[in-house]
């Protein structure tokens, strides 16, 4: 009785040096998670997109751009905050809801949907006022996803414009895919006349309003022209035509926009921006932002 009695505190004790053990791993896990500091998710709050002819798309995030990045993200001890316009919770494009995005595999693509469901912070974002209030030294990087829901308010987002100026003059990484570069188009001195420029096709008024834009003369890549015709039009995806093409804009604004073939994985880097062209380049884009941002951070630490 006696040594099972001291066996049985001995196993005590050892549970007990074992919690403590994974209670101080844990501790350290979270420090290190604390130490690669926040990034910046930014999202459209639209839920339609106006289209040419005034009918609308439902619109939201793209499932795996925005999934991907912040997978990586958050397992490499990232801590991302969510923010929009009007801080209400945004869910995703029902078009990218599809196995196509994951290789074919109906398993990943719902995993991916799982996983998003499972970060609660994305159902609370903080409005973009809130994120200048409290200032953007807090973080390491900004990153935005696309969908169409960026051409209908953060290209003209002004708040946002003034969140990613800070960002652009710090020179922190600035992730953007697919229609997410749209959101660009906040920083200059007016958007909103800019983008109705080139909804009319006032192209030359257009470029009269982009001088002194923060991003002339940048490589990017973006949902090109070719990948819009193929999705827009009466029986196709949009049912209807786009209000300008993000790509034109870009353009017209001063960027150069770099774009392979229909479809094909791009990634473009230049200074702070990475940038992704459409879907398929989800993995790739957020392997290379992440990279930035750990490049970033090691050389800041």
């Amino acid at each position: 009785m006696t040594n099972l009695k001291s066996a049985k505190i001995h196993m005590s004790r050892k549970a007990i040096a074992s919690t403590v053990l994974l209670a101080s791993l844990a501790s350290i896990g979270a420090a290190h998670a604390a130490e690669r500091g926040k990034v910046l998710v930014v999202l459209s709050s639209a839920q339609n997109l106006t289209l040419r002819d005034g009918k609308t798309y439902p619109v939201g995030y793209y499932i795996d751009e925005l999934e991907a990045p912040l997978h990586k993200l958050i397992d490499a001890g990232y801590t991302p905050v969510f923010a929009n316009p009007q801080g209400n919770a945004v869910t995703f494009d029902a078009a990218s809801n599809n196995k196509m995005f994951y290789g074919g595999s109906d398993e990943k693509r719902s995993a991916a949907v799982k996983y998003l469901d499972n970060v609660s912070a994305l159902k609370h974002p903080q409005t973009f006022k809130n994120i200048l209030k409290g200032g953007t030294g807090e973080y390491v990087g900004v990153m935005i996803p696309g969908g169409w829901s960026p051409v209908q308010d953060l290209a003209t987002d002004k708040d946002l414009g003034k969140i990613l100026i800070a960002f652009h003059k710090a020179g922190k990484p600035t992730g953007i895919i697919c229609h997410g570069p749209a959101a660009l188009l906040s920083t200059l001195p007016d958007p909103v006349a800019f983008t109705k420029a080139m909804k009319e096709n006032k192209l030359e008024e257009a470029n009269a309003l982009a001088k002194a834009w923060p991003y002339q003369g940048y490589h990017l890549t973006v949902f090109s022209r070719s990948e819009e015709s193929a999705t827009e039009g009466a029986k196709s995806q949009l049912g209807g035509y786009v209000p300008y093409y993000v790509a034109d804009g870009l353009a017209q604004a001063g960027a150069q926009v770099d774009r392979k073939a229909l479809w094909a994985v791009n990634i473009v880097e230049d200074r702070e921006l990475i940038s992704g062209q459409q879907p398929f380049s989800s993995d790739a884009f957020a392997e290379a932002f992440v990279s930035r941002l750990n490049k970033t951070t090691a050389q800041k630490a």
